[in-house]
Parts: structure tokens; C-alpha cells; sequence
């Protein structure tokens, strides 16, 4: 009889061992790092944190050649102050010397015009006299009419010096004002990106070139750790998946880890994995996984888990 009970305990034992085993679910740990780069290709000049090293968000991370990007900066600055001169001309008149110029050949023209007014005068009383012909008075009247033309060019030139450009050329030069400045904008953008930061707060997880070397437009130089960027992988067998969701408290262990790790289900995949070939078959629906991930509820927990680590995983009690 006690043989029985101790064969019948044997088998309990055993059944409760493979429930357990069946609810224990296995993968890995995968991390997503963020691979910082730099939209300009350069040579790499300087590199300011290595592996394992923790950086702020913020941080300068590595530096590309600039003298040709700084170069660029320099010359779209001075055309920004080129075409701001000249439309700053436009909206002025002529320089004050210019002015007295103008001004004083006025004045000369408004003598010669008077001048030229008296003698017409003077030979129109010898005409009337019988003293000078006709064409000797035409003479002067023509002189005296071109004088008086002089005076209203110098006079009209003068007025003119006083106004600002044509409302047309001061658009013109205002809009090349904008244009420069948008270049000198672009060139500055363009000489920001040959020195990169980081992003966020993370640790240093893998540097992929070495100063001296070229580093193409896009290709990452970093890859950057966060916390948060730690995950758990696992397949869910189909019997269990009704029993997962996203929200699903588990559990996850490793060898090493000191104590098990509290994590959240973030997602369930909606198609099935299979072992080929599957018949699709009552008894071969245990074949059939689903994808999941977890993250660890705690930042200190995820930073003791590494990437490709095995785990085993399984929902936590109730």
C-alpha cells in the first residue's frame, strides 16, 4: 500500500513538474540602439567617449573635418553683408559730396542762364533800334533757350540725387538680402553637423570607426544604449497564447541574474510562427508560437540584462 502511494506521489510529481515546464516560455534579450551619425561625410577628427561609457543628452560624441564647411560659412557671411549694403544703398540717395556737386552745377547753369537772358535782352532794344538783323537775334535766343534746358536737367538731376532706388531695384535688393541669408543659414546647418552630440542620455555601446578614417554621409560612428532600449524576446506556445496580452505582467530570469526581473508584456504578434511542416491539425496546434516582447519594469533591472542573453520567461502570479 505504501509502495502505491509513494509511485502515486511519483506521478503527481511529475505532472507538476511538466505543467511547470510547459508554462515556461524561452528566449533572449535584444536591445534597440540608437546608431548616431552625421548626414555630411567627413574624415573623423576627434572622438570624445569610448565603449561602456555613459553620455548625456547633449553630450559632444565626435567630430568631423570642418575647414571646408567653415570656409563656406565665411563666404555666405560676406555676401549676407554684401547684399545688405547695397540694398541699404537703394534706400539712400546720393553721398552728401555728390550732392554738392550736383548742387553746384546748378547754380552755374543759373547763372549762365541769366547771363544769357541779359544779352537777349540787350539785343532785342538793338534789334528794336534797327542795330542788329534777325539772325544775329536767333542767335541768342537760341543760346538762352539751351541755358534754361541746362538749368532744368541740373535742377531735375539734383532732385533726384535726394530720392532713394526705384521701388523695383530696392525689392530686387531686398529679396537678395533674404537669399544670402538663407545660404549663410544652410552652410551654418551644414558646418553643425560635422560636430554631432548625443541625442539622449544612454551608455556607449559599440564605436564603429577610428579617428583618421573617412566616415561616410549617414554611416553611424556610435551606437547608443538607453535604458528603456532593453528588451525581452520570447515565443508563445498556442495553448498559452490566450493567456498573454500586451499589459501581461511575467517574470523573467537568466543565469547570473540576481533574482528574477519584473517585466511588461509591450506586444503579441497577431500571426502565428510555425516548426514546418505543420498540419493544421488539433494535435498539432501546440506547434504553433506567436512572437511577444517584454520590458522590465525597472531601469536598474534592464541595465543587468546584456543583448543575446538567454532568458527564460514565465507570468507572474496574480
Amino acid at each position: 500500500m505504501r509502495t502505491e502511494h509513494l509511485c502515486l506521489l511519483g506521478c503527481l510529481t511529475l505532472v507538476a513538474c511538466g505543467q511547470d515546464d510547459a508554462n515556461l516560455l524561452h528566449g533572449y534579450v535584444e536591445a534597440e540602439p540608437v546608431r548616431v551619425a552625421s548626414p555630411i561625410a567627413g574624415r573623423l577628427t576627434k572622438l570624445a567617449v569610448d565603449r561602456g561609457e555613459p553620455v548625456q543628452a547633449g553630450q559632444p560624441l565626435f567630430t568631423l573635418e570642418q575647414d571646408n564647411e567653415r570656409a563656406a560659412v565665411n563666404e555666405a557671411a560676406a555676401k549676407l553683408d554684401q547684399a545688405r549694403a547695397q540694398a541699404a544703398d537703394l534706400d539712400t540717395g546720393k553721398r552728401p559730396d555728390e550732392l554738392a556737386v550736383l548742387a553746384a552745377a546748378l547754380r552755374a547753369a543759373e547763372t549762365a542762364l541769366r547771363q544769357s537772358e541779359s544779352d537777349l535782352a540787350r539785343q532785342r532794344e538793338l534789334a528794336r533800334q534797327g542795330f542788329v538783323s534777325s539772325a544775329g537775334l536767333e542767335a541768342y535766343q537760341t543760346r538762352r533757350d539751351s541755358d534754361a534746358a541746362q538749368v532744368q536737367q541740373m535742377a531735375a538731376q539734383l532732385r533726384a540725387g535726394h530720392l532713394a532706388g526705384r521701388s523695383d531695384s530696392r525689392k530686387a535688393a531686398e529679396a537678395g538680402s533674404v537669399a544670402a541669408n538663407a545660404q549663410l543659414a544652410q552652410r551654418q546647418w551644414t558646418l553643425a553637423q560635422k560636430a554631432v552630440a548625443a541625442p539622449l542620455a544612454a551608455r556607449v555601446e559599440d564605436r564603429y570607426y577610428r579617428v583618421g578614417e573617412w566616415v561616410p554621409a549617414g554611416a553611424p560612428v556610435y551606437s547608443l544604449l538607453a535604458p528603456g532600449a532593453i528588451k525581452a524576446r520570447f515565443w508563445v506556445p498556442e495553448p498559452l497564447r490566450a493567456q498573454l496580452a500586451a499589459g501581461s505582467k511575467v517574470v523573467l530570469s537568466c543565469d547570473g541574474c540576481t533574482g528574477d526581473i519584473p517585466a511588461t508584456v509591450r506586444f503579441v504578434a497577431r500571426e502565428a510562427e510555425f516548426t514546418p511542416p505543420v498540419i493544421y491539425s488539433r494535435e498539432n496546434r501546440a506547434k504553433l508560437v506567436y512572437l511577444a516582447e517584454a520590458t522590465p519594469d525597472k531601469p536598474e533591472d534592464a541595465a543587468k540584462l546584456r543583448p543575446g542573453l538567454p532568458l527564460d520567461v514565465r507570468r507572474a502570479a496574480p
